[in-house]
C-alpha cells in the first residue's frame, strides 16, 4: 500500500510472517529508510491491506490476514522529511474461521465523519462495517449474490447519478467469473420514523434495493446496481480508474465510472456505462494471447489513466498504454521483467556485451544495454532482451563458451544432463540492434548460421531448432489452425527485434536451440565453468561419494569427454580455471580444495593430474576466484573467512594469508585486478545475509577494505554469485563493473569508480516474493512484484 505526503512518499508491506512495516523514501534524496514497525503483528501471512488519507496528515488503514483477523489503523504522517511517524491499532476484528482476502475504505456519502469498511473472503460474501474516524467500527450488514470466493473490492469516490444524490459504488469480483457494482446512497426514512424504513414482505424489488444500514444519524441502502459477466475465468481483481483534479488547487476530483478488471482467462477488460442507457459494457479488452501465460493474477491504471497494468503467474508484467487520439487504440508496451525464483548463478559474455543469468523459476535469462537513437544523442537502458532456455527443471549452473565462432553457453540443472545451446541468428541481427550495429562480434558468425531459432518441445525439456526457411511454413499451419489449447503447443514465430521484447515476446520466440546433450553425471548438476580458450568445459554434481564427486571434462565442439577428475567426497561447489588455463581449481562440501594441472596438446589430448588438495576451511568451501593475471587465488567458506593462496613452480600451493573473520558465512568471491601485473586488484565477497564487501588486495599479502555496500542496495538473502565485467571490454580499468545474483530473485549490477573508492548501483534488475526490503524474514507467496530501481550514491 502506498501513502504520498509532500516530501515523502510510505509504503507500508506485508510478509507472510504477519509483519507490517513502514517504509519511507524522500523525494529531494530520492533515497529509502526504514520508518518503523508495526507494534502488533498477525499470527499468520498478511493478505491485503487497503487505506484511506482523512485528514493531510493522517491515514486509516486496515490489514487482512489468513489467521481470520483484521486490524485497523491510523497512522500520522512526519511534521518534517525523515521526522517520526506515529502508527497506533485503532480495533481488532475477528472474522471467523474463513479469512479474509479482500478489503477497502471510503467516506460515506453525506457524512464525512464516518467511514464505510468492506471486506471479501473465502464465505462468498462481502461484509460492511461501519465506524467513526477513532475507530469502533460496528458490523453493518453482508451482501450476498457472489458464489464463490470473493477476490478484489474497491470503492469509488461519491458519485452524482440520476437523482442528485451522492452514491458511493462498491465493485467486487470473484472467482465465480462475475463482477457486481453495488450502489450505496443515503437513504431517507418516512417522516416521523425513529429506524430505517423497509418494506414488508420479501419480493424481487427488496432484493434488488439490498440491505439498509445505520451510520449515526443516516441510514443508507445498499442495492445491485449491475452484474457485469465477460470473463471466462477466475476474475481476481476489479479497479475503479483513479479520480481526475477536476479544480486548479486540486481540491476538487471527479470519479470516472471506468473499472477495469483482470482475470485468470489471460484479459483485462475496461467496463463502462453506456450513455443512452446506462448499461455497463465492456468497451476495451486486452491480453496475452500466448499458450505460455497463465492468467492474471492483478491489474492497476496508471495515475492519468492511459495506461494499465497486469502481472500474471510468475511476476510477469503486462502494459498497455491508450496511443489513441480520437478513438481508443491499446497498444502493449515495454515493461522491466526479471527472475521469479532464487538466481543460482551468473556470466558475462565473451566480450561482454550481454549477461546471462539462470534461476530456479527454470529460466534463463539474457540481460543487456539496448542503445537508442534520440535527437539530442542516445540513450541507453537495460533491458532482458531473450530468454534462451524455458526449463522443466530448477537451472543451477550455468558457464559461456569463450573463444572464437558463434556465442553458446552450457547450462546444468535438477538432472543429470548438461545442455548445450547455440545463438540463433535472430539473437545475433537482435544484439545489432541493440548495440546500433557497433559490434563486430555478432556480425562474423551470421554467414554459417542457418538457425533461426527454437521450438519447445510438450514436456519443456528440449528445444529444437528452426531453420531459415522454416518460419514461413510455420506461419501457414498457424492460419490453418488457430485452436490453442493445454494440448497443442504452437510454434514459435523467431523475430529479429528492433526494440526491446514484450512479455510474450521473450517467453516464446527467443529461444536458443538445443545443440548437444552431455551425458555422464550420476546426480543433479551443480557446478560447470568453461577456460578461456573455449576448449574446455568441466562439470560436477551433486555428490556424497568420491566416485560421483567427480569432475568431469568436455571438449569444446566434439563435447566429448576427455577427463574425469577425482579429488574430493562431496559436491563440488564451484570450480575456475586459472588465467592460462593451466590449472583448475575445485571447492567441495568436504570443506577441501584441489588444484589439478591441465595440459592441452597439439593433437588436442588432454592431459591432467592432482597438484595440491589441502582442507583449507573449517566449515563448507562454497566460493572461490582465481588472481586474473597470476596463479593466487581466494577460497571463501562457511566458517565466515576468505583465505588467499598461491600456487608456486606449479607443484605446491602456500598460504598466503587470511582476511579478518566476516559476521556471515561466505558465499561467492570474484577477482579483478587493476592493471595487467595482478599485483594490485580488489575482491568482491558476497555473504549468506545478502551483503557484499569490496576488499584491496595488494602484493598477495596486503589486504585493506574498500567499502561497505549500503545494505539497501544489497541482497536480502544468500548470494549466489560475483562476477566482474571485464574492464579491458570498456578499455577503462578505473570504472569497473560487478555483476551479482542471489537467492532474493534478484541480479543486480553494481558501478565501481576504483579511483576513488565510490560507487553506485548502476541497475538492477528483481522479481522478490515480497516487498522485504531488509527486515522481513518471510516474503509474501501471494504478493509478487517486479523492482527496478536507479540509484546514485557517491
Amino acid at each position: 500500500m502506498h501513502l504520498k505526503h509532500e516530501e515523502e512518499h510510505f509504503l507500508l508491506s506485508g510478509s507472510a510472517d504477519g509483519v507490517i512495516i513502514v517504509w519511507g523514501m524522500s523525494l529531494k534524496e530520492g533515497k529509502w529508510r526504514h520508518v518503523l514497525q508495526a507494534p502488533q503483528s498477525h499470527k499468520k501471512g498478511v493478505t491485503c491491506m487497503k487505506g484511506i488519507m482523512v485528514t493531510g496528515t493522517v491515514a486509516i488503514f486496515a490489514s487482512t490476514s489468513s489467521d481470520g483477523s483484521v486490524f485497523l489503523w491510523e497512522f500520522v504522517f512526519p511534521s518534517r522529511t525523515g521526522g517520526d511517524c506515529k502508527l497506533s491499532c485503532l480495533q481488532f476484528l475477528n472474522v471467523g474461521s474463513k479469512p479474509m482476502v479482500a478489503i477497502s475504505l471510503a467516506e460515506l456519502p453525506g457524512s464525512s465523519d464516518y467511514i464505510v469498511l468492506a471486506l471479501g473472503g473465502l464465505d462468498n460474501k462481502v461484509h460492511l462495517y461501519c465506524g467513526e474516524r477513532t475507530g469502533k467500527f460496528n458490523y453493518a450488514c453482508e451482501l450476498k449474490g457472489h458464489t464463490d470466493w470473493i477476490r478484489s473490492l474497491d470503492f469509488s469516490l461519491p458519485i452524482c447519478i440520476d437523482d442528485g444524490k451522492d452514491t458511493l459504488l462498491l465493485v467486487s469480483s470473484s472467482q465465480d467469473r462475475c463482477i457486481r457494482i453495488w450502489k450505496m446512497a443515503l437513504h431517507i426514512s418516512p417522516a416521523n420514523s425513529k429506524v430505517p424504513y423497509r418494506k414488508e414482505g420479501i419480493g424481487l424489488t427488496s432484493y434488488i434495493e439490498g440491505p439498509l444500514f445505520v451510520a449515526g444519524s443516516s441510514s443508507y441502502q445498499v442495492s445491485l446496481e449491475s452484474l457485469l459477466i465477460g470473463h471466462e475465468d477466475w476474475v481476481y481483481s476489479v479497479e475503479w480508474q483513479p479520480p481526475l483534479r477536476t479544480s486548479v488547487d486540486g481540491n476538487e476530483w471527479d470519479q470516472p465510472q471506468s473499472i477495469l478488471s483482470a482475470a485468470m482467462d489471460k484479459t483485462m477488460m475496461i467496463w463502462r456505462p453506456e450513455r443512452t442507457t446506462g448499461i455497463w459494457v465492456n468497451v476495451v479488452t486486452v491480453g496475452e494471447l500466448s499458450h505460455c501465460a497463465l492468467g492474471f493474477y492483478g491489474g492497476h491504471w496508471s495515475p492519468s489513466g492511459d495506461s494499465v497494468l497486469a502481472h500474471g503467474y510468475g511476476g510477469s508484467f503486462h502494459m498497455w498504454k491508450n496511443i489513441g487520439v480520437n478513438v481508443e487504440n491499446w497498444q502493449p508496451q515495454i515493461v522491466p521483467s526479471g527472475h521469479c525464483g532464487a538466481v543460482t548463478d551468473i556470466a558475462w559474455a565473451k566480450s561482454c556485451e550481454y549477461m546471462l543469468s539462470v534461476s530456479h523459476d527454470q529460466t534463463t535469462r539474457i540481460f543487456a544495454p539496448w542503445e537508442t537513437e534520440v535527437c539530442l544523442g542516445n540513450t541507453i537502458s537495460c533491458h532482458e532482451i531473450a530468454r534462451p532456455q524455458v526449463h522443466g527443471h530448477d537451472i543451477n549452473c550455468v558457464t559461456i563458451v569463450q573463444g572464437k565462432g558463434n556465442h553458446r553457453f552450457v547450462s546444468g540443472a535438477d538432472e543429470k544432463v548438461a545442455r548445450v545451446f547455440e545463438a540463433p541468428l535472430s539473437f545475433l541481427k537482435t544484439m545489432n540492434h541493440a548495440m546500433l550495429q557497433k559490434s563486430s562480434c555478432f556480425e562474423d558468425p551470421q554467414d554459417n548460421i542457418q538457425i533461426l531459432g527454437a521450438n519447445m518441445s510438450a514436456l519443456g525439456l528440449s528445444q529444437k531448432p528452426i531453420y531459415v526457411q522454416a518460419p514461413s511454413e510455420a506461419q501457414d499451419r498457424i492460419s490453418h489452425d488457430v485452436s490453442d489449447s493445454l494440448e497443442t503447443i504452437p510454434d514459435a514465430i523467431p523475430i529479429v527485434l528492433t526494440e526491446p521484447p514484450i512479455e510474450e515476446q521473450l517467453a516464446w520466440h527467443t529461444l536458443w536451440p538445443e545443440s548437444h546433450k552431455l551425458y555422464g553425471h550420476g546426480n543433479e548438476l551443480f557446478s560447470l565453468c568453461c577456460d578461456h580458450e573455449g576448449k574446455l568445459v568441466a562439470s560436477s554434481c551433486k555428490a556424497q561419494s568420491a566416485m560421483v564427486a567427480e569432475i568431469w571434462l568436455w571438449e569444446v565442439g566434439t563435447w566429448k569427454a576427455v577427463g574425469r577428475l577425482q579429488s574430493h567426497n562431496l559436491t563440488v561447489t564451484q570450480m575456475e580455471f586459472s588465467y592460462d588455463d593451466m590449472f583448475l581449481l575445485a571447492v567441495s562440501r568436504d570443506r577441501q580444495f584441489s588444484v589439478f594441472s591441465i595440459k592441452k596438446s597439439e593433437t588436442g589430448e588432454v592431459s591432467h593430474h592432482l597438484v595440491a588438495r589441502h582442507e583449507g576451511h573449517k566449515r563448507i568451501i562454497w566460493a572461490c576466484s582465481w588472481n586474473p593475471y597470476r596463479h593466487e587465488f581466494a577460497t571463501g567458506s562457511r566458517d565466515k573467512t576468505v583465505k588467499i593462496w598461491a600456487v608456486e613452480k606449479e607443484s605446491c600451493v602456500k598460504q598466503l594469508m587470511t582476511l579478518p573473520q566476516f559476521n556471515n558465512s561466505i558465499t561467492a568471491l570474484s577477482w579483478v585486478a587493476r592493471d595487467r601485473s595482478g599485483v594490485d586488484g580488489f575482491l568482491a565477497v558476497g555473504m549468506d545475509d545478502g551483503l557484499i564487501e569490496l576488499w584491496s588486495l595488494s602484493g598477495g599479502c596486503v589486504a585493506v577494505p574498500a567499502m561497505r555496500f549500503d545494505p539497501f542496495l544489497c541482497h536480502v538473502s544468500t548470494v549466489h554469485r560475483l562476477a566482474w565485467r571485464n574492464s579491458e571490454a570498456e578499455g577503462d580499468c578505473r570504472t569497473l563493473q560487478l555483476a551479482s545474483c542471489g537467492a532474493d530473485h534478484s541480479v543486480r549490477v553494481f558501478q565501481v569508480e576504483t579511483h576513488i573508492f565510490s560507487w553506485r548501483i548502476q541497475s538492477e534488475w528483481a522479481h522478490k516474493s515480497s516487498l522485504a526490503l531488509e527486515n522481513h524474514g518471510v516474503g509474501s507467496p501471494d504478493y509478487m512484484t517486479l523492482v527496478v530501481l536507479i540509484y546514485n550514491s557517491s
